[in-house]
């Protein structure tokens, strides 16, 4: 079993209350978990209406389906035109 972690920090562009930011970060969120089938989350930045941390999670039998998964969801985050990807970390959990 691989354990796919993929944590992501981004930069929200043209928004100026916690209320544009979670309605942004909410959909997306939402987007990413229907077209991928993985866990997703808001995880760090809360409170800050122009960044946002968001953490990933899939589960998978091989290593490159995993590494595959998180490329994709990287390149789909890029394509939004609301947000900025400034840096992303992936990590690959072998149990």
């Amino acid at each position: 079993m691989v354990i796919g972690v993929l944590k992501i920090s981004m930069e929200l562009h043209g928004v100026f209350s916690l209320k544009e930011k979670r309605h942004i970060v909410k959909s997306l969120l939402e987007r990413i978990r229907s077209r991928f089938n993985v866990s997703a989350a808001e995880t760090d930045l809360n409170e800050k209406w122009g960044n946002a941390v968001i953490g990933i999670a899939c589960v998978t039998n091989e290593s490159a389906h995993a590494d595959s998964i998180m490329a994709n969801i990287v390149n789909f985050i890029e394509t939004d035109g609301r947000v900025f990807i400034s840096n992303y970390v992936t990590e690959l959990i072998n149990v």
